[in-house]
């Protein structure tokens, strides 16, 4: 369990800047809603069903729906650690400052961590109200469909921080939306594994949005199996691995 330490100020540091920013804090949960309306029930009115990878025949929309939660946990955590985290190490020097305390590499870590995964999971937390809303959640597994969203916000906001942390400049973000948009197009976030041409399963299986979507899909369409405890122990891992090197990292960074 993350213990947030010395990290709680760096938390409520980061809840007193947004306090006038809160239409941009709101911004990353209407993408993934628009998406959902645009192309799950876009074009789900064309495409009206879709067999999901374990053999279940589901409305498109239902089909997309999870996946778009799974995004939005993605989306919410990665704008946290990326700008935000790169203009506090490159150029506020907020963390220089704070390692002047006896806060450690571990606390702002810790910290910005937890900021990302309260910010992704207030994006999902409304968008499984509209998916309820909308008809989306097809079982009482769907109720764990939020606790597994921030488990994919803090997966993606500690590997995403490390990378962070290996950039120089505001252009290298280029390389950030190069990862990030790939992985929302072809982690079988619209289409199912199967769709794909079978040396691109295996890589699509290897990322970490493929298991995301799969996990939030086994749950809202309430289609668990034993492939869910994969799903979330990869999510786990990487979550783990990802705050131990982005707080190996910041010390390395900053301290030497």
């Amino acid at each position: 369990m993350l213990s947030l330490g010395l990290g709680r100020y760096l938390v409520l540091r980061n809840i007193t800047s947004f306090r006038r920013g809160w239409l941009v804090f709101l911004s990353g949960f209407f993408e993934p809603v628009f998406y959902l309306f645009s192309i799950g029930i876009g074009l789900g009115a064309l495409v009206t069903s879709v067999r999901t990878d374990s053999g279940l025949v589901v409305p498109y929309a239902d089909f997309v729906a999870p996946a778009m939660l799974a995004s939005a946990a993605m989306n919410g955590a990665i704008a946290d650690v990326t700008f935000n985290v790169f203009f506090k190490l490159r150029y506020a020097r907020i963390y220089d400052v704070m390692l002047a305390t006896p806060a450690s590499p571990r606390d702002i870590a810790a910290g910005e961590v937890a900021w990302a995964l309260i910010r992704g999971g207030i994006y999902s937390a409304g968008f499984v109200v509209v998916a309820a809303a909308m008809g989306f959640v097809h079982s009482l597994w769907g109720l764990l469909a939020l606790p597994a969203a921030l488990l994919i916000g803090a997966a993606f906001a500690a590997a995403g921080m490390y990378a962070t942390t290996f950039l120089t400049s505001w252009q290298q973000f280029d390389l950030v939306f190069l990862v990030i948009q790939p992985l929302f197009l072809f982690s079988a976030t619209f289409f199912p594994l199967g769709a794909y041409p079978p040396v691109l399963q295996g890589i699509v299986q290897l990322t970490p949005l493929y298991h995301a979507v799969s996990l939030e899909r086994a749950l809202l369409l309430g289609d668990v199996s034993l492939a869910v405890l994969g799903h979330t122990a990869y999510l786990m891992v990487l979550t783990v691995a990802g705050f131990a090197l982005v707080s190996r990292r910041i010390g390395r960074l900053l301290l030497t």
